[in-house]
Protein backbone atom coordinates (compact mmCIF):
# COMPACT_ATOMS: atom_id res chain seq x y z
CA UNK A 1 0.00 0.00 0.00
CA UNK A 2 1.34 3.44 -0.88
CA UNK A 3 1.55 6.27 1.67
CA UNK A 4 -1.17 8.11 -0.25
CA UNK A 5 -3.48 5.12 0.16
CA UNK A 6 -3.16 4.92 3.93
CA UNK A 7 -6.07 5.93 6.14
CA UNK A 8 -5.21 8.49 8.87
CA UNK A 9 -5.26 5.72 11.48
CA UNK A 10 -2.96 3.49 9.46
CA UNK A 11 -0.70 6.42 8.69
CA UNK A 12 -0.29 7.13 12.42
CA UNK A 13 0.45 3.44 13.02
CA UNK A 14 3.03 3.43 10.21
CA UNK A 15 4.72 6.55 11.58
CA UNK A 16 4.78 5.06 15.10
CA UNK A 17 6.49 1.94 13.75
CA UNK A 18 8.98 4.06 11.84
CA UNK A 19 9.82 6.18 14.89
CA UNK A 20 10.20 3.07 17.05
CA UNK A 21 12.71 1.72 14.54
CA UNK A 22 14.54 5.05 14.10
CA UNK A 23 14.46 6.76 17.51
CA UNK A 24 16.23 10.01 18.33
CA UNK A 25 16.35 12.26 21.39
CA UNK A 26 14.06 15.27 20.98
CA UNK A 27 15.36 16.81 24.21
CA UNK A 28 19.01 16.67 23.15
CA UNK A 29 17.95 18.49 19.96
CA UNK A 30 17.58 21.63 22.11
CA UNK A 31 20.82 21.39 24.10
CA UNK A 32 22.81 23.62 21.74
CA UNK A 33 19.93 26.10 21.67
CA UNK A 34 20.08 26.20 25.48
CA UNK A 35 23.79 27.04 25.35
CA UNK A 36 23.03 29.98 23.06
CA UNK A 37 20.81 31.48 25.77
CA UNK A 38 23.67 31.51 28.29
CA UNK A 39 26.82 33.59 28.87
CA UNK A 40 30.08 32.34 27.41
CA UNK A 41 31.40 31.63 30.92
CA UNK A 42 29.62 31.29 34.22
CA UNK A 43 30.35 29.97 37.68
CA UNK A 44 27.79 27.53 39.01
CA UNK A 45 25.13 25.67 37.01
CA UNK A 46 22.36 23.35 38.16
CA UNK A 47 20.65 20.91 35.79
CA UNK A 48 17.36 19.63 37.24
CA UNK A 49 16.30 16.25 35.88
CA UNK A 50 19.77 15.60 34.51
CA UNK A 51 19.11 12.05 33.26
CA UNK A 52 22.22 10.52 31.71
CA UNK A 53 24.03 13.85 32.01
CA UNK A 54 24.36 14.95 28.38
CA UNK A 55 23.32 18.54 29.03
CA UNK A 56 25.28 18.81 32.29
CA UNK A 57 28.45 17.71 30.50
CA UNK A 58 27.79 20.29 27.79
CA UNK A 59 27.28 23.02 30.41
CA UNK A 60 30.58 21.96 31.98
CA UNK A 61 32.42 23.21 28.88
CA UNK A 62 31.47 26.75 30.02
CA UNK A 63 30.97 26.50 33.77
CA UNK A 64 33.30 26.26 36.74
CA UNK A 65 30.94 23.76 38.36
CA UNK A 66 27.82 21.90 37.20
CA UNK A 67 25.61 19.86 39.49
CA UNK A 68 23.10 17.52 37.93
CA UNK A 69 20.24 16.18 40.04
CA UNK A 70 17.71 13.49 39.22
CA UNK A 71 15.25 11.48 41.31
CA UNK A 72 16.14 8.22 39.53
CA UNK A 73 19.14 6.43 41.13
CA UNK A 74 19.67 4.12 38.13
CA UNK A 75 19.92 6.87 35.55
CA UNK A 76 22.07 8.97 37.90
CA UNK A 77 24.48 6.05 38.10
CA UNK A 78 24.57 6.00 34.29
CA UNK A 79 25.34 9.73 34.24
CA UNK A 80 28.29 9.20 36.56
CA UNK A 81 29.57 6.27 34.50
CA UNK A 82 29.36 8.29 31.27
CA UNK A 83 31.20 11.31 32.69
CA UNK A 84 34.98 11.18 32.24
CA UNK A 85 37.48 12.53 34.73
CA UNK A 86 38.24 15.34 35.09
CA UNK A 87 34.91 17.00 34.26
CA UNK A 88 33.30 19.92 36.07
CA UNK A 89 29.98 18.04 36.23
CA UNK A 90 28.83 15.93 39.18
CA UNK A 91 25.57 14.07 39.74
CA UNK A 92 23.36 13.34 42.74
CA UNK A 93 20.04 11.70 43.46
CA UNK A 94 17.77 14.45 44.78
CA UNK A 95 14.18 15.59 44.96
CA UNK A 96 13.66 18.61 42.71
CA UNK A 97 11.55 20.42 45.31
CA UNK A 98 13.21 19.63 48.63
CA UNK A 99 16.82 18.59 48.00
CA UNK A 100 18.24 20.98 45.40
CA UNK A 101 21.70 22.38 46.11
CA UNK A 102 21.17 25.78 47.72
CA UNK A 103 23.33 27.77 45.34
CA UNK A 104 22.93 30.48 44.35
CA UNK A 105 23.50 29.26 40.79
CA UNK A 106 24.29 31.42 37.79
CA UNK A 107 22.43 29.04 35.49
CA UNK A 108 19.59 26.59 36.10
CA UNK A 109 18.35 24.31 33.32
CA UNK A 110 15.45 21.89 33.29
CA UNK A 111 14.62 19.77 30.24
CA UNK A 112 11.54 17.53 29.95
CA UNK A 113 11.21 17.40 33.73
CA UNK A 114 8.91 20.23 34.81
CA UNK A 115 5.73 18.35 33.82
CA UNK A 116 6.69 15.68 36.39
CA UNK A 117 6.53 18.30 39.16
CA UNK A 118 4.02 20.70 40.75
CA UNK A 119 4.50 23.48 38.21
CA UNK A 120 4.39 26.74 40.18
CA UNK A 121 6.08 25.22 43.24
CA UNK A 122 8.96 23.98 41.09
CA UNK A 123 9.43 27.35 39.36
CA UNK A 124 9.35 29.12 42.72
CA UNK A 125 12.04 26.71 43.99
CA UNK A 126 14.21 27.33 40.93
CA UNK A 127 13.84 31.09 41.36
CA UNK A 128 14.97 30.84 44.99
CA UNK A 129 18.16 29.00 43.91
CA UNK A 130 19.08 31.41 41.10
CA UNK A 131 21.74 34.07 41.64
CA UNK A 132 20.91 37.73 40.88
CA UNK A 133 21.35 38.17 37.14
CA UNK A 134 21.26 34.40 36.68
CA UNK A 135 19.46 32.62 33.85
CA UNK A 136 16.79 29.93 34.00
CA UNK A 137 16.15 27.92 30.83
CA UNK A 138 13.38 25.33 30.62
CA UNK A 139 12.49 23.09 27.70
CA UNK A 140 9.25 21.35 28.53
CA UNK A 141 6.28 19.43 27.22
CA UNK A 142 2.71 20.69 26.95
CA UNK A 143 -0.61 19.11 26.12
CA UNK A 144 -1.91 20.14 22.68
CA UNK A 145 -5.29 21.84 22.95
CA UNK A 146 -5.60 24.58 20.33
CA UNK A 147 -5.56 24.60 16.55
CA UNK A 148 -2.11 26.22 16.68
CA UNK A 149 -0.84 23.39 18.89
CA UNK A 150 -2.14 20.73 16.51
CA UNK A 151 -0.85 22.51 13.41
CA UNK A 152 2.62 22.79 14.92
CA UNK A 153 2.48 19.13 15.86
CA UNK A 154 1.49 18.19 12.32
CA UNK A 155 4.30 20.36 10.93
CA UNK A 156 6.79 18.38 13.02
CA UNK A 157 5.79 14.95 11.69
CA UNK A 158 7.87 14.90 8.49
CA UNK A 159 10.97 16.62 10.02
CA UNK A 160 10.72 14.17 12.91
CA UNK A 161 10.78 11.20 10.54
CA UNK A 162 13.57 12.74 8.42
CA UNK A 163 15.79 13.40 11.43
CA UNK A 164 15.16 9.89 12.74
CA UNK A 165 16.27 8.49 9.38
CA UNK A 166 19.35 10.72 9.14
CA UNK A 167 20.53 10.32 12.73
CA UNK A 168 20.28 6.54 12.43
CA UNK A 169 21.74 6.52 8.89
CA UNK A 170 18.68 4.77 7.59
CA UNK A 171 19.11 1.77 9.85
CA UNK A 172 16.88 0.45 12.59
CA UNK A 173 18.35 1.19 16.00
CA UNK A 174 17.73 0.89 19.71
CA UNK A 175 16.85 4.10 21.59
CA UNK A 176 19.88 6.06 22.81
CA UNK A 177 20.78 5.77 26.48
CA UNK A 178 19.42 9.26 27.11
CA UNK A 179 15.93 8.01 26.20
CA UNK A 180 15.81 5.38 28.97
CA UNK A 181 14.58 7.84 31.62
CA UNK A 182 11.06 7.51 32.97
CA UNK A 183 8.43 9.42 31.00
CA UNK A 184 4.91 10.70 31.55
CA UNK A 185 2.57 12.72 29.33
CA UNK A 186 2.15 16.43 29.91
CA UNK A 187 -1.17 17.57 31.35
CA UNK A 188 -0.92 21.38 31.12
CA UNK A 189 -1.89 23.32 28.00
CA UNK A 190 0.56 25.91 26.71
CA UNK A 191 -1.76 28.79 27.63
CA UNK A 192 -1.91 27.57 31.24
CA UNK A 193 1.87 27.20 31.33
CA UNK A 194 2.33 30.79 30.13
CA UNK A 195 -0.12 32.20 32.67
CA UNK A 196 1.29 30.24 35.62
CA UNK A 197 4.94 30.87 34.67
CA UNK A 198 4.55 34.63 34.35
CA UNK A 199 2.82 34.80 37.72
CA UNK A 200 5.95 33.32 39.33
CA UNK A 201 8.57 34.73 36.92
CA UNK A 202 7.49 38.18 35.69
CA UNK A 203 8.86 38.86 32.22
CA UNK A 204 9.52 35.20 31.43
CA UNK A 205 9.68 34.47 27.69
CA UNK A 206 7.80 31.41 26.51
CA UNK A 207 7.45 29.97 23.03
CA UNK A 208 6.07 26.84 21.39
CA UNK A 209 8.77 24.80 19.67
CA UNK A 210 8.89 22.02 17.13
CA UNK A 211 8.82 18.40 18.26
CA UNK A 212 6.13 18.92 20.89
CA UNK A 213 8.18 21.13 23.16
CA UNK A 214 8.07 24.68 24.54
CA UNK A 215 10.83 26.90 25.88
CA UNK A 216 10.93 29.23 28.88
CA UNK A 217 13.75 31.65 29.57
CA UNK A 218 14.01 34.04 32.51
CA UNK A 219 16.70 36.32 33.85
CA UNK A 220 16.71 36.93 37.60
CA UNK A 221 16.67 40.65 38.53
Amino acid sequence: MTLAGLTPHRLVQALDRFHAAHPWDHNAHYHRWILRQLPRRFGSALDVGSGTGDLARLLATRADEVRGVDSDPAITAQARALTPEPTAASFAVADALTDLPAGPHDVITCVATLHHLPFTEALDTFRSRLAPGGTLVVVGLYRPRTATDHLLGAAAVLPNAALGWLKNRGRAAAPPTSMTARTRPADMAFSGIVEAARAVLPGARLRRRLFWRYSLTWRSP
